[in-house]
């Protein structure tokens, strides 16, 4: 911690308080700072993906993806506000930026999948550039605090594997009305966390 020193003299309550007033209280660098910035708009635009493709898919008659959909649109937000917080509690600046569009509708429900695994993909490069660079600076507080998002993009790019496997089955690009209607059901019903390769075990494989 940096402390700008004055003569003072301490032994005065006011001058005890201009000394803690220059305290550098800020706990991240210039370059983490940033990072965690975008990644905070990163998660903003992530969750207005979902709404918009859930939006899509309801307008589709499919309100058990739509509701899936949208539970993960209100994940994102509170990854979002998740990495808010930290920057704050970290003495650093949060920067409220624009958020980018969501971009075109999909064009099948296949097509909606295989953009929500894209996306996925790389707002895990993006978290995995934020973990790299807070080992470089040895932020081992960050680096913990990033593990969580390690984990959960895990399971959101599985999960999102899961949907793809499951639309494939019910014939991709080409399925049609009565395949798309089981998977609208069982999607209604389906958790929104993934099993992970390393918690299976042999008794819950």
């Amino acid at each position: 911690m940096k402390i700008i020193i004055y003569k003072l003299n301490f032994r005065k309550p006011f001058n005890a308080i201009l000394v803690y007033l220059f305290m550098e209280t800020n706990r991240l660098s210039n370059k983490l700072a940033k990072a965690l910035n975008n990644q905070m708009t990163n998660e903003a635009h992530n969750a207005q993906i979902y709404l918009a493709y859930a939006s899509w898919i309801s307008d589709k008659g499919y309100e058990g993806i739509a509701n899936f959909l949208f539970r993960h649109a209100n994940e994102e937000r509170n990854h979002m506000m998740k990495i808010l917080e930290y920057i704050l509690k970290r003495g650093a600046k949060v920067t409220i930026a624009a958020i980018p569009a969501p971009g075109p509708d999909p064009v099948s429900v296949n097509d909606c999948f295989e953009k929500i695994f894209k996306s996925e993909v790389e707002n895990t490069a993006s978290i995995y550039n934020i973990v790299n660079l807070s080992m470089a600076e040895k932020d081992w507080a960050t680096w913990n605090f990033m593990q969580w998002f390690v984990k959960e993009q895990t399971e959101e790019e599985t999960l999102a594997l899961d949907l793809l496997a499951k639309i494939k089955v019910a014939g991709g690009a080409n399925a049609k009305a009565d395949a798309l209607y089981t998977l609208d059901k069982d999607l209604a019903d389906t958790p929104d966390d993934a099993t992970l390769a390393q918690d299976v075990t042999v008794e819950k494989p």
